[in-house]
């Protein structure tokens, strides 16, 4: 017996070795030691740090409501409990005052603090792995500028285990994979720029991904659409696909769309009314057109989602249509039109519009109930927007409104249920 004990403790001795090794080889990144290189035009440097950094929306997310530029403070819901954004000001107590730019690619890089402990991945490092070192450079060169702010950085409060940084270790192994982005040899130059901003410092893949139970995606599957978590807005594809994806968008409407945020195809709103705003208006032309060729090339990555099988009878659908039409008739049509067309740059088209048609019928639904707002960009300063239906509405009309725009004009999608209404109505909001 005695040697049996033995022989399972040596088994399980290699077993947490192998594990180890393991844990070893997947966190390895021999990119770090990569060098700085001095730059020739100090100032250029800094304005394209200033540049890149409003690509990546740093501001978005490192400045709290009322509170200084990059400073943090700002809570990230996860479904594991809030991260705050840390200090990203000049600040020497707080923020990145006594860091080097060797600290700030490590952070960029591999996703590991001035003090070496892992970051958690609310901060989208497993995207920012694909810049290049000079881009990162440039950035911390141009954080280097700002104003010193004294806010302190909060820890964050996360639920056990997800709290235990150790295990980051393991959520690594399995979901990161460091390194620079590698041009395809085989795509023009702007395709291989509109694939490292999108994959990188864009880090779109960071709302337009489906997640697993602990966060993490699917290395192949980083476009193919998801819902966020916490926020509950259905994140679209973004690939050519032509019933889930973009393939039924033009290059142009597309750049129009990520630049101007409203185009002939769809207006912005919720989370990417805020991107926009905050950060892929300010994109160059050169730039916003890249990222549209990109992601106009990419082809469908996964299935779309399955609606729900509906239950009604024939008298009870059309009873449904035909409340919505007339709510449509009455509340909706003197913008988006009888036919459904909508005006072009003004108000977006519900005919043929795959917001309206998608299988997640979550977006449609908390644009009735809470109002559809396009962001205010230099392209469309005044955005014509959307009042809130929630107040006259009742779950079953709103749901009838929509089940009707969804089943209009050629429009093909499944009854939206006063219930799912209901789900989204009273969720708080985020």
């Amino acid at each position: 017996m005695k040697r049996f004990l033995l022989r399972i403790a040596a088994l399980l001795l290699i077993l947490v070795a192998l594990f180890a090794a393991w844990l070893a080889w997947a966190n390895r990144n021999p990119d770090l030691e990569q060098a700085s290189a001095a730059p020739t035009d100090a100032g250029a440097q800094i304005a394209r740090g200033a540049y890149l950094a409003r690509i990546g929306n740093c501001i978005g997310c490192h400045t709290a409501r009322g509170g200084a530029a990059y400073a943090g403070g700002l809570a990230v819901p996860t479904p594991f409990g809030d991260i705050y954004a840390s200090n990203l000001t000049p600040d020497r107590a707080n923020g990145i005052g006594d860091w080097n730019s060797d600290d700030f690619w490590r952070a960029m890089h591999d996703g590991r603090g001035r003090d070496g402990r892992l970051l958690y991945p609310a901060f989208p490092y497993t995207n920012y792995t694909k810049l290049t070192r000079a881009d990162s450079d440039a950035i911390f060169a141009y954080l280097k500028t700002l104003p010193p702010a004294q806010q302190p950085n909060r820890e964050p409060e996360l639920r056990f285990p997800y709290d235990q940084r150790a295990l980051l270790y393991v959520w690594r192994a399995l979901y990161f994979r460091p390194g620079q982005y590698v041009a395809d040899a085989s795509k023009p130059a702007a395709w291989n720029r509109g694939a490292y901003l999108t994959q990188g410092l864009g880090h779109c893949s960071a709302c337009h991904a489906p997640r697993d139970g602990f966060g993490g995606t699917g290395l192949r599957e980083e476009l193919g659409g998801g819902m966020i978590p916490m926020l509950n807005w259905y994140a679209p594809p973004l690939n050519g696909n032509q019933a889930a994806g973009l393939g039924g968008w033009s290059e142009a409407d597309l750049a129009a769309f990520l630049k101007n945020g409203i185009s002939s195809m769809r207006a912005a709103s919720g989370p990417m009314a805020e991107v926009i705003h905050g950060s892929l208006q300010y994109l160059r032309e050169d730039d916003v057109r890249a990222i549209a060729s990109y992601l106009h090339s990419l082809p469908q990555q996964l299935p779309p989602p399955q609606a729900t099988p509906e239950r009604l009878g024939k008298e009870e659908k059309r009873a449904i249509l035909e409340l919505g039409q007339s709510l449509y008739e009455d509340r909706c049509a003197g913008c988006h039109r009888a036919n459904g067309t909508g005006a072009s740059g003004i108000y977006p088209r519900l005919a043929g519009n795959q917001a309206v048609t998608s299988p997640m019928a979550v977006n449609p639904i908390r644009v009735v109930l809470n109002g559809g707002f396009p962001p205010s960009t230099a392209g469309n300063p005044r955005p014509y927007g959307m009042p809130p239906f929630a107040p006259t509405m009742s779950d079953e009309q709103v749901a009838a409104v929509i089940s009707y725009i969804r089943n209009a004009w050629g429009n093909e999608a499944g009854i939206v249920s006063p219930a799912e209404v209901n789900r989204y109505r009273t969720r708080q909001e985020r």
